[in-house]
């Protein structure tokens, strides 16, 4: 398993609500590898937005291990964690969360401040990764000023800022119509296929799932099913 890059080791997540114990993840094992395109997908309830938090580094598990590069993080501080995230994984959020009040190229170049890269290398490696994007020419434009689809396209520039080995997507064309979500997809496939990113997909919708390699099928918190696309 040399090329494992994640892999959760019955991972369980016991929520506590007042009396009542909510059993979010029930031995969940899983393991991405390096280069791999993954969808995890189950209905509402199934345990999704746990397993995100598990894999991006967001929380920590009740009990079972995560292992990142064959590391050990599941009882890492917030701090730590947060260095992690920062350095190996980049997100895309089905609601875009670019700040409103900062223009596409800052929104982009926002990920690198925290990374110590000097303004000149951020203001450049935006520039390029909004191009790449097909947004060159409304890099000065705030998120109002933009479609649902260039705001995903955005996110996206944003979440390859750091040029980070995984790239989480949570729900990636859930409030895009079905031709932008479309052509959100194909970037995404294109970025998997021409540059080796590795990237783990969250998703109810069958059809956005058809784009990955693999589908790992979640219920009541566990792996029920896996479908091998390619």
């Amino acid at each position: 398993m040399q090329d494992a890059i994640i892999k959760l080791e019955d991972v369980w997540k016991v929520y506590h609500m007042g009396r009542v114990e909510v059993q979010a993840l029930r031995g969940l094992s899983l393991v991405i590898r390096k280069g791999e395109f993954v969808a995890i997908m189950g209905p509402s309830g199934s345990g999704k937005s746990t397993s995100v938090n598990m894999v991006g580094c967001l929380d920590v598990p009740s009990r079972g291990r995560i292992l990142l590069d064959g590391k050990d993080i599941s009882h890492l501080s917030e701090s730590a964690l947060a260095q992690i995230r920062g350095k190996k994984i980049g997100f895309i959020f089905q609601q875009f969360n670019l700040i409103g009040t900062l223009t596409a190229l800052e929104n982009v170049m926002l990920p690198m401040a925290f990374q110590d890269t000097s303004l000149s290398e951020r203001k450049q490696r935006a520039m390029e990764l909004l191009a790449l994007v097909g947004l060159g020419d409304r890099m000065h434009h705030k998120p109002s000023e933009l479609s649902g689809g260039q705001q995903q396209r955005v996110a996206i520039a944003r979440a390859l800022a750091n040029e980070p080995e995984v790239i989480l997507a949570d729900e990636p064309t859930g409030n895009l119509d079905s031709q932008t979500g479309k052509m959100v997809m194909d970037f995404l496939r294109k970025l998997h296929k021409e540059q080796g990113t590795t990237i783990i997909m969250v998703t109810h919708d069958a059809y956005v799932a058809r784009h990955a390699d693999r589908i790992e099928h979640l219920r009541d918190g566990r792996i029920v099913k896996t479908d091998h696309q390619r």
